[in-house]
């Protein structure tokens, strides 16, 4: 079978699907050598993992929203509304305090990190028939993500999201985790069972998506179930994360689009053009920390302001609107447009969409079919109709 790329089996494997494999077999190889990692270079695993991979990939949304003229002009009120309420949440949240501020930012982090390991999936999917094989692994990468978070809030853990004790509010809940157990058992076992038995009936796999799924239940439940530790959390946490995101980004926003369409961003296109696009959302991620370690946590630079809960009640809650307006962006810019694949044809050049309809029409194919392979044949246009 044609394997369903983002790109291409190259860029996808090592920049999209290999991130969780890579780094558990690093973990799994180097656990004494983490534990001191952690113990004595903090500052440059928060430089590296925190700073130039987690908070770097929020800045690279910019290159699919903010950054894009026409994107702005089309969904104005998305764009400009969002930071406001983004905003004015955290300024609401933060009036209880700050344990139930960051708790639920924590929440909405996590839904985030759980939907793009969905969406990925579904990505990779896109060619497939909507049908039982697809529900089960729909249920398989929720119960990849879900069950060790779960876990997570009724067994303690050295680690947290963001502060300590965000997640204590479920300690009241009677526990649920031996049943839990049981039931992310059975849904493996079962898409197990089928993915398998698909590949002996049709002599076919999509690699890709089976990497997605089995990436997500390695690089959860290691990180979060198995070891319990904040540097190993860290790694498989961020990287699986925050690397594929970028590189999504990069391939559908720059690398896939033509000049005229990138307009200025087009100078990100070029061999440079990569460099310079990860230095910007570097930059971005610097400043902002560098803004949160002055102001507000003093962990790693200090200049001893020691502000008032007043301000603080002000100044967090604007902090975190980058954040928090890419967790929110995020469930709107990645959607498919509900549109027949007539509609999406209109977006091709007229002389080329006429042409190729009159091709097909001569040997029998209708209008509808038409569309469908005149969007096949223009490939960064799937973006349109997949996600």
């Amino acid at each position: 079978m044609k394997q369903p790329w983002i790109h291409n089996a190259k860029t996808d494997g090592w920049l999209i699907l290999s991130p969780p494999f890579f780094i558990l077999l690093i973990v799994l190889i180097f656990q004494n050598q983490i534990q001191r990692l952690e113990n004595h270079y903090s500052f440059y695993t928060w430089l590296f993992l925190i700073v130039f991979v987690d908070v770097a990939h929020v800045y690279s949304t910019l290159f699919k929203t903010y950054f894009v003229k026409s994107e702005i002009q089309k969904r104005k009120l998305l764009y400009y509304g969002i930071p406001i309420f983004s905003w004015i949440l955290g300024l609401f949240l933060y009036q209880f305090g700050s344990l139930p501020f960051w708790s639920v930012l924590a929440l909405v982090a996590v839904f985030h990190f759980i939907r793009q390991q969905y969406g990925f999936m579904r990505i990779y999917t896109r060619f497939e028939e909507n049908n039982w094989s697809k529900k089960i692994d729909e249920a398989a990468i929720y119960s990849a993500t879900v069950f060790p978070m779960l876990y997570w809030f009724k067994t303690p853990r050295v680690f947290n999201w963001f502060v300590e004790g965000e997640f204590q509010w479920v300690g009241k809940i009677p526990n649920y985790v031996p049943i839990l157990k049981v039931l992310y058992l059975i849904i493996f076992i079962i898409w197990m069972f089928k993915t398998i038995s698909e590949v002996i009936k049709t002599r076919q796999i999509n690699f890709p998506k089976n990497a997605v799924i089995i990436g997500t239940y390695l690089s959860w439940y290691f990180g979060i179930v198995y070891f319990n530790n904040d540097l190993v959390f860290t790694f498989l946490n961020v990287i699986s994360h925050g690397i594929p995101y970028v590189a999504l980004v990069y391939i559908r926003e720059i690398k896939q689009k033509e000049n005229q369409q990138l307009n200025k961003l087009s100078v990100f296109k070029s061999s440079f053009g990569i460099f310079l696009f990860v230095a910007v959302i570097l930059g971005f991620a610097f400043f902002e920390e560098l803004l949160w370690e002055l102001l507000v946590w003093n962990e790693h630079f200090s200049l001893n302001l020691n502000l008032s809960v007043n301000w603080l009640q002000f100044l967090v809650p604007l902090l975190v609107v980058p954040q928090l307006t890419h967790y929110l962006l995020d469930g709107f810019i990645w959607r498919k447009p509900k549109k027949s694949l007539i509609k999406f044809a209109i977006h091709i050049k007229n002389e080329d969409a006429e042409k190729l309809f009159f091709n097909f029409s001569i040997i029998g194919i209708n209008r509808e079919c038409a569309a469908k392979n005149l969007l096949q044949s223009y490939q960064y246009r799937l973006r349109l109709y997949t996600l």
